[in-house]
């Protein structure tokens, strides 16, 4: 036996010990499962499908703070809790209009609810006779709107790109059945999120 070579004993004993802490010393971990793992996958997919919803920005209504292109992350089981909130973005079935299909989906923000009164004029938005401040917006509206009283059951809402999106000013208050859900995050160009 050497001296200036370690022994096969020693030489074994480290070896063992370090298989140990290895987190693939063997294949065991690719098993599947089994049936209760395959049921809890599938129930967290259909939990995932049913309360959040991922889109895509395709125009340029809500800008700047959202933009074309971005990926937007929904969540749908809030409003089944709550009440939709002024200042909360949210995704929409668009309401019967001569020219859209039901399959249109928007998104626009909330500015007014049921009971107000909202109206614009002067390049700034007015809700019960009170202008808003927002900073969010891409311009000031350079259209006028009538004062329009927002019914139970409804939101009203408009696009931060005022002068440039579809919204109620164009149609009216929207019925809360036709939100689909919130916004929560956006992400793909992090630093055009708000």
């Amino acid at each position: 036996m050497s001296f200036l070579r370690p022994s096969v004993l020693h030489q074994f004993l480290l070896t063992s010990i370090s298989l140990k802490w290895m987190p693939c010393q063997s294949w065991g971990f690719l098993r599947w499962p089994g049936l209760d793992g395959f049921f809890r996958l599938l129930v967290l997919v259909l939990l995932w499908s049913m309360c959040s919803e991922i889109r895509f920005i395709p125009s340029s209504s809500m800008y700047p703070t959202l933009r074309v292109g971005d990926r937007v992350f929904i969540e749908k089981a809030s409003y089944y809790i709550r009440s939709p909130a002024i200042n909360d973005i949210v995704i929409f079935r668009a309401p019967k209009q001569p020219g859209t299909s039901e399959e249109v989906v928007f998104i626009k923000r909330i500015v007014a609810k049921a009971g107000d009164y909202v109206q614009v004029h002067h390049g700034s938005l007015y809700v019960n006779g009170k202008a808003q401040r927002e900073d969010f917006i891409a311009a000031r509206p350079t259209y006028t709107s009538e004062l329009t009283y927002v019914p139970e059951g409804h939101i009203y809402v408009l696009g931060d790109n005022r002068n440039n999106s579809y919204d109620s000013h164009d149609w009216g208050p929207l019925p809360v059945k036709n939100i689909i859900g919130r916004f929560v995050m956006c992400w793909h160009r992090p630093s055009s999120c708000r």
